[in-house]
């Protein structure tokens, strides 16, 4: 998931701040992830196999159905999903535990669903900037260590563009505005292929027959890159409701290049 792709010269982007952007978008999800599925790992979240098919089919419903209402350009979502919205960061309260994974899983076919609030969702803002900042800072250094020999004007320019960056993520997941303005907003995230085992494993710290099941883990021993891959997107539900400020995210899981019903 996390390997660099080989590229042609022909295929690298030549402007040295687009190519600078590229690579801090690219820390910007992986620190997401992190930031969503290392509860198990860091704050004692546990996870929850026993979802309920009926809830897992209805927050599917309403996460499709606010996904179809807003804006191709914004996550912003119209005032007319609003209700819909705060509903669905509700059910936090009314049928789930907060700060656990919820799983739901039919043959090759996963969903996890996770509520925060309040204090989890300030611990989670923190961490997805500290995990950006890390990688980033670390990628700087790489890149000076690796090419900072090099006195060719484009290599200079890229690394003085790597040095440019900043990104506030709560700046960037519309925090201040959600607050000012009593928003709600949904964003997504997509990963054709990601590695089933270094998102179980290394980042949840759970196996991946936990979250998949056993009959679609990867073996234990000479699982290849086809076993591992699983197309994966990520919704993330974001607002205030009685006053309090509420995540919710719905991932979907789906094994790479099998076809399956997804009407849950």
């Amino acid at each position: 998931m996390y390997d660099e792709p080989e590229e042609m010269p022909e295929e690298r982007p030549a402007e040295p701040a687009k190519r600078a952007e590229e690579k801090a978008n690219e820390f910007r999800m992986h620190a997401e992830i992190y930031a969503v599925f290392e509860a198990i790992r860091k704050f004692d979240a546990e996870l929850d196999t026993a979802l309920d098919d009926g809830l897992a089919r209805e927050v599917q419903k309403r996460i499709g159905t606010l996904e179809k209402s807003k804006e191709p350009e914004s996550p912003i979502l119209p005032p007319d999903a609003a209700a819909d919205a705060a509903a669905l960061l509700a059910l936090l309260k009314e049928k789930v535990s907060p700060n656990d994974y919820h799983v739901r899983r039919r043959p090759g076919e996963a969903v996890v669903l996770r509520w925060i609030e309040g204090e989890q969702v300030e611990t989670f803002y923190e961490r997805f900037q500290a995990h950006f900042d890390v990688a980033m800072n670390d990628y700087r250094e790489e890149e000076r260590q690796a090419q900072g020999w090099k006195k060719d004007a484009e290599t200079l320019a890229y690394l003085n563009k790597l040095d440019e960056v900043e990104l506030k993520v709560a700046d960037r997941y519309l925090r201040a505005l959600i607050k000012q303005h009593n928003l709600t907003v949904l964003s997504t995230l997509s990963v054709d292929e990601m590695d089933i085992l270094h998102l179980c494993d290394f980042v949840m710290g759970v196996p991946a027959a936990d979250v998949v099941g056993k009959n679609d883990a990867p073996p234990e021993e000479d699982a290849t890159e086809r076993d591992r891959a699983w197309f994966f997107k990520l919704f993330s539900l974001r607002g205030i409701v009685d006053g309090v400020e509420r995540m919710c995210w719905f991932t979907y899981l789906q094994k790479a290049e099998d076809t399956f019903d997804t009407s849950w």
